[in-house]
């Protein structure tokens, strides 16, 4: 399996009786697809699994299984348990389960290595580790990186550093093979690119899908000039996106489009204000 391209974690979207919006959650992932997404992450943090019942969960994952079937598409799963990993096994278009550091307990590189050795012994699909210190709360150095890519069973890494530093330079300049670097910061994801990233996952694509595909295709063409181009007003979009917590601006935009019945996000998470909206709206 090759992960490569770009994948659009899906939000979540509310009725507004509060409950899951599975219509037009199936008319956004299709539309997604259809605008050049390579595949679809079902319950990352932009879908906000943490306020999900797991019966709203299984519904997510239902629809977006069906709509990557029918379009040959695949489908990534935000897991990090086993229980969770384990109730994958019944999809054939879950390709991999998204599994972030374990957060907050900062276990130390040797920790993870073995809880990631763990989970890819119990998980019926490949992992991709999400690695996010500045919500973990651990730090990956790019050798940690390497022995994670070594594991049976670890096929790539959402790499989301908060930027561009020496450890992801270092991992791209010598990429271990048949392991996967998805850029996960968006306003970085074209400099990722130029770099030698295959590909990202990319919550600002949930507004421009397209323009986020030809980016990708861009740099892997060589055109240099079209996607530096590109990727200046994709990053001041993405910087727009994420004044406020994500998926709140997000959501408002897909709303203001008439994308979503609503632009509700539930607790702990609060609407984004006016301000950001227009600003993102502008930037769109």
């Amino acid at each position: 399996m090759t992960l490569d391209g770009l994948y659009v974690p899906l939000i979540t979207p509310f009725e507004a009786s509060g409950e899951v919006a599975l219509d037009a959650l199936e008319l956004l992932a299709r539309r997604l697809l259809a605008d050049g997404a390579t595949g679809l992450v079902a319950l990352g943090t932009t879908g906000e699994p943490g306020s999900l019942t797991d019966a709203e969960k299984r519904a997510v994952i239902e629809v977006a299984a069906r709509v990557c079937r029918e379009r040959s598409a695949p489908l990534v799963v935000g897991a990090a348990t086993a229980g969770e990993l384990r109730r994958l096994g019944g999809h054939p278009e879950v390709v991999a389960a998204l599994s972030v550091v374990p957060p907050f307990v900062r276990p130390g590189e040797e920790g993870v290595v073995a809880h990631f050795a763990h989970l890819a012994e119990l998980s019926p699909v490949p992992l991709v580790v999400y690695d996010i210190p500045y919500r973990t709360g651990q730090y990956l150095s790019a050798g940690a990186l390497r022995r994670l890519a070594a594991i049976p069973g670890v096929a790539g890494v959402k790499s989301s550093p908060g930027g561009i530093n020496d450890d992801t330079i270092e991992l791209l300049a010598d990429p271990p093979r048949g392991f996967a670097i998805l850029g996960g910061d968006d306003p970085y994801i074209s400099p990722m690119l130029a770099l030698g990233a295959h590909g990202g996952v990319l919550a600002s694509a949930l507004v421009a899908t397209a323009d986020f595909a030809r980016l990708i295709t861009a740099w892997r063409a060589g055109d240099v000039s079209g996607a530096r181009a590109l990727g200046h007003r994709l990053a001041r979009l993405s910087l727009r996106l994420f004044t406020e917590p994500n998926p709140t601006v997000v959501k408002a935009v897909l709303h203001a489009r008439g994308a979503i019945p609503t632009p509700d996000v539930r607790l702990p998470l609060l609407a984004a204000s006016p301000a950001a909206v227009a600003a993102a709206i502008g930037s769109s």
